[in-house]
């Protein structure tokens, strides 16, 4: 309850300030894509052009009150614009919605997917092998690198496929308002409907990411096993099963941001999961965009115009004197992947 007043009051705090200046292991295989959705398609490397539409954010805006139905553009694989080889398609048919779909039908059991974006930015996935697979295009625009790579033996890999792609947003937001592997839900999945009937309740969107924080932070516990099993390295390759934590009422850091990120980007709030270390530790956490004050990086603490960190995890198991201690000036952070 503390937590939930807290937030509260850091909510009324920013409405206050805003009107003052005004006019100034095992996994769930991703999303998969209907059989029905695939057809013959042309081999390429070009992302496909799509005419300029309004994005979630702009639709949601246009009205007064909160749209509380939830947004799940699910991700295809039309098969317009293809590549690939034998065993790998890679169709960056809606690469311009900020994803690309890849299928391997090889037999090699470990497959690794290498997206490298503008700056060198990386970000590495497992391909599990059942159909395509959704991954986002977090680098933004510009020339990605898109590469498949077998298993030989430990940690040595060949190379199976690559190829290059220039992508061209059509909404800078649209990786962080979608399904993908390792935020893998739909509109039935238990996440999304809460996340609906949480915002019934509030006006903006500070409200509804304060409400959905309350909400994880009071009713998931830290899995204290599963974390050791994750360091011990038993969970290589984990993503988090987001109705199985839901109703087993625990989970780790991954759990708790695949969560939360699920329900904000279902009420058309973008959503970064972020991987990386929390001072040595390996660590998952959230970043949300607020039409307000833009990016918020942080969990917790507020001073009227910027929050701290936006970590669920450390909000549920620990206190706040020991948070803020170690939260900082969020240096004690350190991006590693953005899903």
């Amino acid at each position: 309850m503390k937590k939930r007043l807290f937030l509260c009051l850091i909510s009324y705090s920013l409405c206050f300030t805003l009107l003052a200046g005004c006019g100034g292991t095992p996994s769930p295989s991703a999303p998969q894509v209907p059989a029905d959705s695939l057809s013959a398609g042309t081999s390429g490397t070009d992302s496909a052009e799509k005419p300029p539409a309004a994005s979630p954010l702009e639709e949601a805006s246009a009205d007064v009150f909160r749209d509380t139905a939830p947004y799940v553009p699910l991700p295809e694989a039309p098969g317009t614009v293809t590549c690939g080889n034998d065993v790998v398609t890679i169709d960056s048919s809606n690469a311009g919605d900020g994803y690309i779909c890849v299928s391997y039908t090889g037999t090699c059991p470990k497959v690794k997917l290498i997206l490298t974006g503008p700056d060198d930015y990386k970000c590495t996935y497992d391909i599990s092998g059942n159909g395509f697979e959704a991954f986002p295009l977090t680098a933004g625009n510009g020339s990605y690198i898109v590469g498949i790579y077998e298993n030989i033996v430990d940690t040595s890999y060949s190379t199976c496929f690559t190829t290059s792609l220039q992508i061209s947003l059509t909404d800078e937001f649209a990786p962080y308002l979608r399904p993908s592997q390792y935020c893998a839900y739909t509109e039935t999945t238990k996440s999304v409907k809460l996340a609906s009937e949480l915002s019934k309740y509030v006006d903006t969107d500070l409200s509804l990411v304060s409400e959905v924080y309350n909400y994880i932070i009071e009713n998931i516990d830290y899995d204290h096993d599963k974390a050791t099993a994750a360091v011990s390295g038993s969970l290589t390759g984990y993503i988090s099963d987001i109705d199985a934590s839901l109703e087993a009422g625990k989970g780790i850091c991954l759990d708790y941001a695949a969560i939360m990120t699920s329900m904000l980007r279902s009420q058309r709030i973008p959503t970064r999961l972020e991987v990386g270390y929390a001072g040595d530790a390996y660590h998952a956490w959230i970043s949300v965009y607020l039409k307000e004050i833009g990016w918020v990086n942080g969990i917790i603490q507020f001073d009227g115009k910027s929050w701290s960190l936006m970590d669920p995890t450390f909000g549920a198991s620990t206190g706040e004197e020991e948070l803020k201690k170690f939260i900082g000036d969020g240096s004690n952070y350190t991006v590693k992947y953005i899903y």
